[in-house]
Parts: C-alpha cells; sequence; structure tokens
C-alpha cells in the first residue's frame, strides 16, 4: 500500500473517533505514527503537538506536520482532509439531530453519559504526550509548576507553552 493512502487511511479512521476531540485521539494516532508505522519518533510527536498547541487554529492541525514529514506536500494535504471532513460532517449531523430531538426525554441521559467518557478520553490523551515529555526531574518540576498556574490564575496557556520552550531549551538542554 502506497504510503499516502496509508496516511489517508489511518488519519481518516482516527477523525470518526475523535470524540471529544483531538486530543481523545492522542494516544492511537501516538501509537499509529510512532510504533506502527515509525513515521515520526516519539519526541517529534510531542514537538508537533506542542507547535500545534500554538499554532492559531485548531490545535490538531499537528496532523499536517506528521502528514508532511512523511510524504511532503502531497502527505500534509493526504492527512488534513480525511483527518478534518469526516469529523466535520459528523458534528454537523449531530448537532442537526440534537437540536432536532431537543424535547426528547434520554437527550440529557446522552449528555450526561458522554461527559466523562469525553473526559477519560482527553485524560488518556494527556498522560500519553506526558510519558513522553515528562522524562527528568526538571521536566516535572516545569510540569507541576506549568499545572498550577493553570489551575490557579488565567494566563494564556500559549504564554505557557511559550515559557516552558524557553525554560526547556535553556536550563533542560
Amino acid at each position: 500500500m502506497s504510503t499516502l493512502l496509508r496516511l489517508l487511511g489511518v488519519f481518516g479512521l482516527l477523525s470518526v473517533l475523535a470524540v471529544g476531540g483531538g486530543l481523545a485521539v492522542l494516544p492511537e494516532m501516538k501509537d499509529r505514527t510512532v510504533n506502527q508505522y515509525h513515521w515520526v519518533t516519539a519526541d517529534e510527536f510531542v514537538d508537533f503537538y506542542s507547535l500545534g498547541q500554538m499554532a492559531p487554529g485548531p490545535n490538531m492541525v499537528m496532523v499536517a506536520l506528521i502528514g508532511y514529514k512523511v510524504a511532503g506536500l502531497g502527505g500534509a494535504i493526504a492527512v488534513l482532509v480525511p483527518f478534518f471532513l469526516p469529523a466535520s460532517v459528523l458534528t454537523f449531523g449531530a448537532n442537526r439531530l440534537w437540536h432536532r430531538l431537543s424535547a426528547w426525554p434520554w437527550r440529557e441521559s446522552i449528555r450526561r453519559g458522554l461527559a466523562p467518557v469525553t473526559v477519560g478520553l482527553m485524560t488518556a490523551g494527556v498522560i500519553s504526550i506526558g510519558k513522553v515529555a515528562i522524562d527528568a526531574p526538571g521536566t516535572v518540576v516545569l510540569a507541576v509548576v506549568v499545572t498550577v498556574i493553570l489551575l490557579t490564575t488565567r494566563v494564556n496557556p500559549a504564554l505557557l507553552i511559550l515559557g516552558s520552550a524557553i525554560v526547556g531549551w535553556a536550563l533542560l538542554r
């Protein structure tokens, strides 16, 4: 199978599994791109994720970086379209159905049941990134400091990512 077709398949599947957002499929994306196909290293995956967090627009634009690394511009396009289009179409359809069923008695039960699933999937994504990114005492301290700042202040997370990059470059080389 050609590389572009494999990229289409992997990211198309991840798209429809992304219940709760892109972070929900991060562990599976990491497994496929790092462990199964060896398209990127674990460190590159974390770097691409961090860049995606800093870039304007959807934070999962990181998939374009993976596609570009694997197969150039064609690879970037080959992952962007299948990753964003199916999820967008499903979201549009689900939203229309959700509004149509506004008086349905089961609607609130479904919403309440999906909330913990979404939180669980997002937590798995955070743990997946953390296993690679937090690998030394200095990174543990940095992660704790950033977490405390996020939970106690209203600082823009992009500033924390940028500040952490500078601290990492200066102290953790």
